[in-house]
Formats: C-alpha cells, sequence, structure tokens
C-alpha cells in the first residue's frame, strides 16, 4: 500500500488563532491563507520538508468542548525550556488526568488544542531507534549525550 498522512487538520472559530501560535513554536512556513483555511508545513529544504504531515485549520461554527480525542506530542532537546518558551507564546499548563507520574507535559494552545512536550530521549533509546548509534560522549546539537545509570 502507498499510503502517506498529508495533514493533520484542527477545527477553531478562528483559525488564525491556533495558527498563530503553532506557525511560532513549530518554526513553520504558512503555505495557504483564506479566511476559513491556513496550512503551516516545514520549513521548506528542512529534513521535514515533504516528510511531515502540514497542519491544517479549519474554521467551524462550534468552539471545542471536550478533551481533544487526537494530539500531538512534541519532543524536544529541552523539556523544561520548551515548556516556558511555549508558555511565552501563550500555551498553558493543562490536567487531562495524567497525574503527577507521567514524564510529559501536557499543554494547551491559545484555542485550548491539548498537546503533549515529552522528555528528551536518552542515548540509549536514540540507539535502539538507530537514530544516533555511538553517541554517548559526544555533543548533539550542543549537548553532551551520555548513557543513563541502571
Amino acid at each position: 500500500m502507498n499510503l502517506r498522512i498529508q495533514a493533520v487538520s484542527i477545527d477553531s472559530t478562528d483559525p488564525k488563532v491556533p495558527a498563530d501560535f503553532w506557525e511560532k513554536a513549530l518554526d513553520w512556513r504558512r503555505t495557504y491563507e483564506a479566511e476559513d483555511e491556513i496550512v503551516l508545513e516545514p520549513p521548506a529544504g528542512s529534513p521535514a520538508d515533504g516528510v511531515c504531515p502540514d497542519l491544517l485549520f479549519l474554521k467551524v461554527p462550534e468552539r471545542k468542548e471536550l478533551k481533544n480525542r487526537l494530539h500531538l506530542d512534541l519532543r524536544p532537546e529541552d523539556q523544561a525550556e520548551e515548556v516556558k518558551r511555549l508558555e511565552a507564546l501563550g500555551a498553558v499548563r493543562v490536567d487531562v488526568g495524567q497525574g503527577p507520574e507521567v514524564t510529559w507535559v501536557v499543554m494547551a494552545d491559545p484555542d485550548g488544542n491539548e498537546f503533549c512536550v515529552l522528555r528528551a530521549l536518552r542515548s540509549d533509546e536514540l540507539e535502539a531507534q538507530g537514530l544516533v548509534p555511538g553517541i554517548e560522549g559526544q555533543a548533539v546539537d550542543g549537548v553532551t549525550v551520555e548513557r543513563p545509570a541502571n
């Protein structure tokens, strides 16, 4: 089967509100804008360009009332710094019943759409996924990677 996800669609009474937030949060580009529809895509020429699904913000008459059934999970290099940056852009922390023991932070964009900010991957997790094999003690994007103690 030759099938891929083209876009993740997000309903809003005012698509400009969440689109403005996500454009800044992800540093993506706005490739289409109309009164009832806005499209964001990864930066042109970036590794994510043409690979990651677009974000499509659609105008709908009704407001969001319940917890999202589908949400984005973001994987930053530094969770605490990223949460702080997203709060400065207008996101807020929310409780959807996740409990205090989880390793992620649940947030909502200015339109109330929940998303999660995950912890950074450890070097053994990166290696297990074949992302960056054998990187202990080396700097990756300015961060020295260390193998966690057992």
